[in-house]
């Protein structure tokens, strides 16, 4: 469809084309936008295809080509990074590597993106020592670099390992990259007895180091099952935006996600959403064996057989699915509705709710900078005050502070916020640091009079104080708010930005001094806690710290991980998994 100067407004495909030009010619029931557009059509051209297949991708080519004002548009054409392995060198390298994979070698991915490449590969390093730095730097080395050092490679560049075992060092790599845990596992406790056998303990322990490792990294999660290479695409829509996530699983592992916000000018439905754009994204990128959809999309079938011929093998677009599949696509439409709710705020809410909170207190001017303190303790030990800081561009975790406190009797609250705000303060005024222009106190008139006392004795006098006492049952929204010097509280409505914005920082200080807190005590424990889990004796306790190498990995495990240690069933997992997060 063109319009009176030539120009380019809308590219389709049609089966019945009498049918689908038909319905842009009804004198009722069209949509405002599709009616806006039919007013400045004035030509329209049709090309006819031996298959439906071409004409799909006819279209790609066109709306990639022309970009037409009335199509859905994906913006985003940047290729994936991949993880690559240079067979050609002697000793390989593990590389990042972006582009159209015309040099030799293997290539593992695409990556989402940058970081979820450095994570795998420092993943990788931590279980197989294989090199990955580039080749001038390993070709000019007279001695091994601190990766060596720290038994993160080892040590090809100055002939350390042989060219046989750095070989087999990278299939275990390529086992790993392609979600072959299993396999893996199989080898190298294989190569561990090997060499126990051969009473060379010292590369057996070798060995048993790099199993603990993998083992570490082998949580039976919602995230992590079988070995497959799936790409999983949902979409959402709120106040006419789009977002559509893909999420990329890679070897049975999530690898990470990416979000896309579309142009959708006409009132598409989801299902015309997620064709257009799989047409679209899959236009000059390799599609996974299979990829999965939250709906059935009619076109499917033909979307099938494009992407097969596009990749030269079988590829499935699946809607129906159970198991971990249904998990990874439940968890990928709650990640994009997620993602198009933060989109939308960032933008939009951050602005308004500071205005909000602003216009309750009748300030001159807008709030600009909120900080916000807590305190966790538990029965008055290892306790930990937390500030927290909301900015113009929101949450601004770099200015985030957590204070271990000490010297004051156990459970003293109002000390404890005595001694964090002056600690917080006398040093933003020391280095001419930025001071809040509101400052929020979790807790009411007492720990607000704390506060109060010390911002007097440093002479801080135009910081807005304010106490956010709990509402009857502590249920979020009935909130009382105490200005320092004022006798009435303050109420809001449970709905509105102003206490929207007072629960979020508020929310968020609270779960920052709580993390700091557990993670004090944590380092106080003195005696291990297996010990007090009933029907955990000598040996399963034993044979627990055997199989995840210590405390912290059997606090990291899941509840299948757990049962799969000798003598410990599925109830005896259970009973370890929530003893230990109690």
């Amino acid at each position: 469809m063109f319009d009176a100067q030539g120009a380019l407004l809308y590219v389709g495909k049609a089966k019945n084309l009498k049918k689908r030009l038909s319905s842009y010619f009804r004198t009722t029931g069209l949509p405002i936008k599709t009616e806006a557009m039919m007013q400045k059509v004035e030509d329209i051209q049709v090309v006819v295809t031996h298959t439906e297949n071409e004409a799909l991708i006819l279209e790609s080519n066109l709306i990639k080509q022309h970009k037409p004002r009335y199509n859905i548009l994906l913006r985003d054409s940047k290729s994936y990074p991949f993880i690559h392995i240079d067979d050609s060198h002697d000793y390989p390298r593990l590389s990042f590597y972006r582009g159209d994979r015309s040099q030799p070698g293997r290539y593992f991915g695409p990556y989402p993106g940058v970081t979820a490449i450095r994570d795998t590969l420092a993943l990788l390093q931590k279980v197989l020592p294989v090199r990955q730095c580039d080749d001038v730097f390993f070709s000019n080395r007279s001695r091994p670099c601190l990766q060596y050092q720290i038994k993160r490679c080892s040590g090809p560049c100055v002939g350390v390992i042989s060219k046989e075992d750095y070989s087999k060092d990278i299939e275990l790599a390529a086992l790993f990259l392609q979600g072959k845990d299993d396999s893996l596992n199989t080898l190298l406790q294989t190569n561990m007895e090997k060499a126990s056998k051969n009473l060379k303990f010292e590369e057996a322990a070798g060995w048993r180091d790099r199993i603990n490792a993998l083992r570490r990294v082998q949580s039976h999660q919602s995230i992590t099952a079988g070995h497959s290479d799936i790409d999983i695409i949902t979409v959402a829509t709120l106040h006419g935006k789009v977002c559509v996530e893909v999420t990329f699983i890679r070897g049975g592992r999530h690898s990470g996600s990416n979000g896309h916000f579309p142009k959708v000018p006409l009132d598409f439905t989801e299902v015309e959403i997620l064709s257009a754009f799989i047409t679209q994204y899959y236009h000059r990128r390799s599609a996974p064996k299979e990829i999965l959809v939250g709906q059935a999309l009619p076109d499917g079938d033909n979307l099938e057989t494009w992407l097969t011929e596009q990749g030269d093998r079988k590829v499935s677009i699946v809607h129906s699915v159970r198991g971990h599949r249904r998990d990874w696509l439940q968890m990928a439409q709650l990640n994009v509705t997620e993602r198009l709710k933060r989109h939308m705020s960032e933008k939009q809410s951050v602005e308004k709710r500071l205005q909000a909170l602003s216009a309750v207190f009748q300030l001159e001017q807008q709030l600009t900078r909120i900080e916000c303190f807590d305190i966790s303790h538990t029965q008055g030990e290892q306790t930990v005050a937390s500030c927290v800081v909301f900015t113009e561009k929101g949450i601004t975790k770099s200015d985030y502070r957590r204070y271990n406190i000490t010297g004051i009797t156990p459970g003293d609250d109002y000390a404890a916020m005595r001694q964090a705000i002056m600690r917080r303060y006398k040093r933003v005024l020391k280095e001419e640091g930025k001071l809040p222009d509101l400052l929020l106190i979790d807790g009411g008139k007492g720990q607000l009079s704390s506060a109060a006392e010390i911002m007097r004795e440093l002479q801080i006098t135009d910081v807005l104080l304010v106490g956010v006492a709990k509402g009857e049952g502590r249920k979020p929204g009935l909130e009382t708010l105490f200005v320092e010097g004022q006798s009435i509280g303050i109420k809001l409505a449970a709905n509105s930005p102003a206490m929207h914005l007072v629960q979020q920082i508020r929310d968020e200080a609270h779960r920052f001094a709580i993390t700091g807190h557990r993670a004090r005590r944590g380092k106080a424990q003195t005696q291990s806690i297996l010990q007090e889990i009933p029907g955990i004796g000598a040996k399963r306790r034993q044979a627990l710290l055997k199989h995840f190498g210590g405390l912290q990995g059997i606090q990291q495990a899941g509840m299948r991980d757990l049962a799969k240690v000798t003598g410990i069933n599925e109830d005896l997992a259970d009973k370890i998994y929530h003893y230990l997060r109690k």
